[in-house]
C-alpha cells in the first residue's frame, strides 16, 4: 500500500450491492470519494443481473483506479437461497477485481475494527463511519454505508499492518 490509496469497498448482494470508494492516507485518515448501490431487478434473468454487477464493479475499479477491492464475506443465515444468490454476486465481483489486490472481511471483523466491538449494531457502525469521515449525516443507503465500513476496515487493517512491519525493521 502506498502513502495514499483508493480502496473500493463492496457489500455484495444480488438485488442491491453497496459500494464505496475511499481514499486512505493514514490508519485513521480517510476521505469518501463516492458511495452508492448497484441495483438489479428480479424481473431480469440471473445471468443478466450478475453481468450488470460485474460490469458496474469493473467500471468503478477503473474509474477510481482502485488498487484494492475490499469485500464483505458472506454471512450465512437461515436462508440458503439468499446465501447462494449473494455468493454468486460475490463471485462476479471477485472476477471483476481479479487484477487488483482483494481483501475479505467478516461482518464481525468490520464491526470490531470500526467500533472496537464485534457485536455493534448497524447504527453504531454508521455513527463511527460518519465520525471517521467527518460526514454531516449518517451514510445511506444501508448497503452503501456497509460498503464504506468495509473500505475503512481495510484501510485501518492494512495501514496498521504496514506501520508494524516498518517499525520492526
Amino acid at each position: 500500500m502506498s502513502e495514499s490509496e483508493i480502496i473500493l469497498g463492496i457489500d455484495p448482494g444480488l438485488a442491491t450491492c453497496g459500494y464505496a470508494a475511499v481514499e486512505a492516507t493514514g490508519r485513521r485518515s480517510f476521505q469518501l470519494i463516492e458511495s452508492g448501490a448497484i441495483r438489479t431487478s428480479s424481473d431480469e434473468p440471473i445471468n443478466a443481473r450478475l453481468k450488470a454487477i460485474h460490469d458496474s464493479v469493473h467500471g468503478l475499479i477503473c474509474d477510481h483506479q482502485a488498487e484494492t477491492v475490499a469485500i464483505e464475506k458472506i454471512f450465512f443465515s437461515n436462508n440458503q437461497k439468499t446465501a447462494i444468490l449473494v455468493a454468486q454476486a460475490r463471485g462476479v465481483i471477485l472476477l471483476a477485481a481479479s487484477d487488483r489486490q482483494v481483501e475479505s472481511y467478516s461482518p464481525l471483523e468490520i464491526k470490531k475494527t470500526i467500533t472496537g466491538y464485534g457485536k455493534a449494531n448497524k447504527k453504531q457502525v454508521q455513527t463511527m463511519v460518519q465520525r471517521l469521515l467527518g460526514l454531516n449525516e449518517l451514510p445511506s443507503p444501508a448497503d452503501a454505508a456497509d460498503a464504506i465500513g468495509v473500505s475503512l476496515c481495510c484501510g485501518m487493517e492494512t495501514k496498521s499492518a504496514l506501520k508494524e512491519q516498518w517499525e520492526s525493521q
